[in-house]
C-alpha cells in the first residue's frame, strides 16, 4: 500500500443541467434511449475527469445512473432502486409528507412515517418553515410499496453503470472506482403488503440486491452499500426504543448484508452508515457509540460513516477503544453536506490525523460524510471535494514521515 491517505467520496456528485434536463425529458417521455445515453455518457466522462484532475484516488460515477425522475437530484440514491427491483406497486404517497403513524413497543420495532419523526416533533416551527432550508433541494417524489415477491430487475441499468465508469475511467488513468447501491434494510423501508414480517423482507432484499452486488464487483469495483437505515431509522421509531431493541433491529440488517454479500471479494466491499442527509437539527440521532459494534459484525472491507457533521464529529472516540476488524479500513467523513461552509485542507487534515492516531495511517481513506450532489450548489460541493484532497496531502507529509 502506498504511503499516502488514500481519498474517495460517499457517492452522489452534481448532476450537470444537461443531465438533469435529460432525466426529466425521459421521465415525460420526450427523448429517445439514443440521446438520453449519449448525454448519460457524456456526463459521466465529464465527473470521472473532474475527480481525476482533482487528485480523487477511489472514484465513481457520481451516481448518474441512479435515474430518477424531476429537475433535482436529490433522493436519487434510494428512488433509483425503484425500477430494478420487482414486486413493488407505484402509488403517489411521498414519503415525507405521509401522515400515518405506527407506534413501537418494547421488543416490537416499527418504522413510522417521516413526517412523524421524534426531530421533527420537537422542533416542529422549523420544519414546517419553507425558509428554514431543512428540505433543501428535495423534490416530492411518489414511492412504490411491496406487493409481491422481491426480485432483481436492473441487470441492463446496473452492468450500463459499470459499462460507463469502466470507460470513463480508462479514458482517464483512473484505478480505482466504486459503485453505490442499496442496503437490504434500506431497500426494506418501503410500505410492505406482501411479507409476513420484517426480517422475512429484509432477507428478501438482500438476496434480490445479491444480484447487484455481484454485478459490480465482478466488473472489478468496490460496491459501497448506502445504508443510512442503521443509524438514521431509530429517529423514526416512536416511541424512542431501548438501545437493546435497535441493536436486535440492527442484528436482523447487518445479518441479511453478510448474507447478500457471501462470496463476494470482502476487499471490494464498504458499507457507509448516517443519519439522514437532510439538513435539520438532528438532536434525536442515535449515539455511534450505540451501534458501532452491531455494525463493525458486517463482514465488509471498510466502515464509511460521518465525521464532521456538527452531530457527530466528536464520536472519533468510538475508535479509541475498539480494533478494526482485520484486513479493513475506515471511511470517516472529513466534510459535511449540511454546511455551505468550506472545510479548510488543515482542519481535514487534522481530523484525518486524529483517526489515524486510533486505526493507523494506513486504515484511513479520507471521504465526506454523505453524497454531496444535490444537497449543495455544485461550486461548494466540488470545492469541499477538493479540502478533502488537500488535507489528505497535508495529513500524508506529517503521517509518512
Amino acid at each position: 500500500m502506498a504511503n499516502k491517505i488514500r481519498t474517495t467520496h460517499v457517492g452522489s456528485l452534481p448532476r450537470t443541467p444537461e443531465l438533469l434536463d435529460a432525466n426529466k425529458r425521459r421521465a415525460e417521455g420526450s427523448i429517445g434511449d439514443e440521446e438520453f445515453f449519449a448525454i448519460l455518457r457524456s456526463s459521466i466522462d465529464e465527473v470521472v475527469r473532474r475527480q481525476v484532475e482533482l487528485g480523487v484516488d477511489i472514484i465513481n460515477e457520481g451516481e448518474y445512473g441512479h435515474i430518477t425522475s424531476g429537475a433535482v437530484d436529490y433522493g436519487a440514491w434510494w428512488n433509483y432502486s425503484f425500477s430494478r427491483l420487482g414486486g413493488l406497486t407505484m402509488t403517489d404517497e411521498d414519503r415525507w409528507a405521509a401522515q400515518d403513524v405506527v407506534r413501537s413497543t418494547p421488543g416490537n420495532i416499527k418504522l413510522t412515517s417521516f413526517a412523524d419523526r421524534r426531530d421533527r416533533a420537537l422542533f416542529a416551527d422549523a420544519y414546517n418553515d419553507p425558509e428554514s432550508g431543512i428540505f433543501a433541494g428535495r423534490a416530492k417524489v411518489g414511492n412504490p410499496k411491496f406487493t409481491g415477491e422481491v426480485t432483481y430487475i436492473g441487470q441492463e441499468e446496473v452492468a450500463t453503470d459499470a459499462k460507463l465508469l469502466r470507460e470513463a475511467m480508462d479514458k482517464h488513468g483512473a484505478k480505482d472506482g466504486f459503485i453505490a447501491a442499496l442496503s437490504p434494510g434500506s431497500a426494506a423501508r418501503l410500505k410492505n403488503e406482501y411479507y409476513d414480517n420484517d426480517t422475512d423482507l429484509v432477507n428478501a432484499c438482500g438476496a434480490a440486491l445479491h444480484h447487484e452486488y455481484k454485478a459490480i464487483t465482478d466488473a472489478g469495483f468496490t460496491v459501497q452499500l448506502d445504508a443510512p437505515d442503521l443509524a438514521e431509522a431509530w429517529d423514526q421509531i416512536n416511541p424512542e426504543p431501548s438501545v437493546a431493541d435497535f441493536q436486535d433491529w440492527l442484528k436482523i440488517r447487518i445479518d441479511a448484508i453478510n448474507s447478500a454479500l457471501e462470496g463476494l471479494p470482502r476487499e471490494q466491499t464498504r458499507l457507509h452508515i448516517c443519519w439522514g442527509s437532510w439538513h435539520g437539527p438532528h438532536a434525536t440521532d442515535v449515539p455511534f457509540e450505540d451501534i458501532i459494534d452491531v455494525i463493525l459484525e458486517a463482514k465488509v472491507g471498510g466502515y464509511s460513516f460521518e465525521g464532521s457533521s456538527p452531530r457527530h464529529a466528536h464520536e472519533w472516540r468510538v475508535w479509541t477503544n475498539r480494533t478494526l476488524p482485520e484486513n479493513s479500513v475506515i471511511y470517516p467523513g472529513l466534510v459535511s453536506h449540511s454546511t455551505n461552509a468550506i472545510e479548510h485542507p488543515r482542519l481535514v487534515a487534522d481530523r484525518i490525523i486524529k483517526f489515524a492516531e486510533q486505526v493507523g495511517p494506513e486504515n484511513v481513506v479520507a471521504s465526506t460524510d454523505c453524497g454531496l450532489g444535490g444537497r449543495l450548489n455544485h461550486q461548494l460541493a466540488w470545492a469541499k471535494l477538493e479540502s478533502v484532497v488537500k488535507g489528505a496531502e497535508i495529513a500524508t507529509k506529517e503521517l509518512f514521515k
